[in-house]
């Protein structure tokens, strides 16, 4: 691995910093938290993903046939990174339409499947969700229990699904179901690209700890899905979903960007504020502990280039995406819980009000509450790292 980049790859993070300058709305103040979970923040994604699509960035690591640059997986860390960073909203089309749902099409899809629906997500036009959790089958996605029956070709599906980020807003959902319950639960389970148009569909926004309805429980009553909707074999949808996952888990650069943004405000405040008359950023504990954060991003940042690195080599990071996830969404959890102590009663001001760095520190302190969960909780990516990485048993 290369600790350094290319000329090429600084000549793309200088297209993107330009792009960003030029065309990120002039009033969009950023969030750090999905963009999908206010009005607002919704009309700016939809903006944003269109001017990132003209440009050709949008999906720029995908083949050109399917609308992609052929981009390096590298210079798609860098595209992700510097979007994260600068917090630009809508740049994967509502949850997994860019950086898992469609990769994985172009894996398992059908010719029909990716003419229908790869366009649609690379000209910034066709929004997704992911339907994977239920109320009992959350960690332990094998024991889902939404039902797909097959009837005259077609699926009809009875059922649940809970935490369904950005169903409210989505077009489209990535949908998995239980299509035989007589086989060992990994092995009746399948993938199905559904119209969330479709009849018999009743989604309820839910609302999370930090005020706002990025997540919704979705009510399936006699949907009826076409079979051309399948995704691969009949019963084969666990292998497919462990694919996507993989891909969903190297969203630990997004991560890694957002706590760098985080870090940056944080010493900022550090440099202004004053305790006993002198500057924060000069009392001792508060320089260690801003330092031991530093040093842990440059790791967050070392592991999740290292996976964009075995990805340009052929290689699957399988269970080094996960622990590059587990490291990285904790250090978000840790760098806010350390944010809003320094902070003190500012660190409990909300946006929108005075509070110094426009409240991004307390917004980020309640919402990182959730990115040890979502993507596969860090109980789940341990046991990842120890099966696969360390070859142990299973516990």
């Amino acid at each position: 691995m290369r600790f350094g980049f290319t000329e090429k790859q600084e000549a793309l993070r200088k297209e993107l910093n330009d792009f960003i300058a030029t065309e990120m709305d002039s009033d969009w103040k950023g969030a750090v938290n999905e963009e999908y979970g206010t009005d607002e923040g919704w009309e700016a994604a939809q903006r944003m993903s269109r001017k990132l699509a003209a440009k050709g960035l949008l999906t720029m690591s995908w083949p050109r046939e399917y609308g992609g640059r052929g981009a390096t997986r590298m210079e798609h860390l860098i595209y992700r990174e510097t979007m994260s960073y600068n917090m630009v909203p809508g740049c994967d089309m509502g949850v997994g339409g860019v950086m898992w749902i469609g990769p994985s099409l172009i894996i398992f899809g059908t010719d029909e499947q990716k003419k229908r629906h790869l366009p649609g997500i690379s000209s910034g036009q066709t929004f997704w969700c992911t339907g994977y959790s239920e109320p009992e089958a959350g960690s332990d996605m094998a024991s889902l229990r939404c039902r797909a029956v097959k009837k005259n070709g077609d699926y009809v599906v009875n059922g649940q699904k809970i935490w369904c980020s950005a169903a409210q807003r989505a077009d489209w959902c990535w949908l998995a179901t239980r299509t035989d319950p007589d086989v060992p639960k990994h092995k009746g389970i399948s993938l199905f690209l559904l119209d969330m148009k479709t009849p018999g569909i009743t989604v309820n926004p839910l609302e999370n700890i930090a005020g706002e309805y990025s997540n919704s429980e979705v009510f399936f009553d006699d949907v009826r899905i076409p079979g051309d909707c399948l995704v691969g074999e009949e019963n084969d949808g666990w292998r497919c979903m462990m694919r996507a996952l993989d891909f969903e888990r190297t969203a630990a650069i997004e991560y890694i960007a957002r706590n760098r943004r985080m870090l940056s405000d944080i010493m900022d405040f550090a440099k202004d504020a004053k305790l006993n008359g002198k500057p924060l950023i000069e009392d001792p504990i508060t320089r260690q502990k801003l330092s031991e954060l530093a040093i842990k991003t440059e790791v967050g940042r070392l592991m999740a280039y290292n996976i964009a690195w075995m990805e340009d080599q052929g290689l699957v990071p399988s269970y080094q995406a996960s622990m590059s996830k587990t490291f990285c969404a904790e250090l978000l959890q840790e760098s806010s819980n350390i944010g809003v102590g320094l902070m003190g009663l500012y660190g409990q001001l909300e946006c929108g009000s005075r509070a110094p760095v426009g409240g991004a520190i307390e917004q980020a302190y309640l919402y990182t509450r959730g990115d040890t969960i979502a993507g596969g909780t860090s109980e789940i990516n341990r046991m990842v790292i120890a099966m696969r990485g360390l070859g142990l048993p299973r516990g």
